[in-house]
């Protein structure tokens, strides 16, 4: 039975096809306000960690975190991620964040690709090409995996990325001018749809990110499951889909401008819990 709800309520707020088009507060007691409150409803039926598929790219990931594999037939576990060699809690929560071996600000999965790269002896231009999992039901890739796990490892902390260092500052002040960068056919800016409350697409409403309580709620909730993708979604992920819902070009994995733009909100949304994999529509 749950099984059979939880389809017919992935197809009816999938209806409206993948085309953003996002609009301004309805009035109370309208049909949004019902949506919001039966996916509330939704959210709460499906909270517990039992009930969420994307535990189980959790328990890939960590199964992934500790194999020996690559050319150097080595495991992840001295990997790096900006709290000594092999320690996990937490690091999440201080992503992104500079690294002096590569002289870059890098997030979770850029990190994560680094440390698969330098060593397990892996090339990572397959992974880099095909990141994500198709829609459907496909398990997460191994790079999903792997960030849900990492992620999962700093739930109950609070973002506390410094952003102090100059680089770091220097990403936090691209990733703002990008959020307000208008472009390509529709004209539009992550300011269009979330640098207003109140703003929906379709049914969905949407983070305002001026708003901590509601950046630190979208941010603290990423790696989630998309229940209508049937997948295990990371902010990478979440960061190309909404450039090809603007139709902007296809931003680049891992690229400047993702992580940009995450050190960007990430300081929006200072404070946050992270809970995570969370799960949505």
């Amino acid at each position: 039975m749950r099984t059979t709800a939880t389809m017919a309520l992935a197809v009816a707020l999938s209806i409206g096809g993948g085309f953003l088009d996002c609009g301004s507060a309805r009035a109370q007691g309208s049909p949004g306000d019902d949506a919001d409150k039966t996916l509330e409803k939704y959210r709460a039926m499906i909270s517990d960690p039992m009930s969420n598929p994307g535990y189980l790219a959790v328990d890939a990931g960590e199964a992934l975190w500790s194999m020996p594999r690559g050319t150097k037939n080595a495991s992840l576990e001295t990997c790096d991620l900006g709290e000594g060699p092999g320690k996990l809690d937490g690091a999440y929560a201080k992503m992104p964040r500079y690294f002096a071996d590569t002289d870059r600000v890098m997030d979770a999965e850029s990190r994560i690709l680094w440390c698969m790269e330098t060593i397990q002896g892996f090339d990572t231009t397959a992974i880099r090409k095909k990141p994500f999992a198709s829609s459907g039901g496909n398990p997460a890739t191994e790079i999903e995996a792997l960030v849900a796990f990492v992620a999962n490892r700093s739930n109950g902390h609070v973002y506390a990325a410094k952003m102090e260092h100059p680089k770091e500052r220097e990403m936090v002040a691209l990733g703002e001018a990008l959020f307000f960068r208008r472009a390509s056919v529709n004209d539009f800016s992550c300011q269009t749809c979330h640098g207003q409350e109140g703003q929906r697409i379709r049914l969905q409403k949407l983070p305002h990110f001026d708003t901590p309580r509601d950046a630190q709620a979208t941010m603290g909730s990423w790696p989630t499951y998309r229940v209508s993708q049937a997948s295990l979604r990371t902010m990478q992920h979440r960061l190309w889909d909404c450039y090809w819902q603007m139709r902007m070009p296809d931003v680049g994995y891992t690229s400047d401008v993702t992580i940009a733009l995450t050190a960007y909100l990430t300081k929006k949304a200072e404070g946050g819990k992270i809970e995570v994999p969370s799960i949505k529509r």
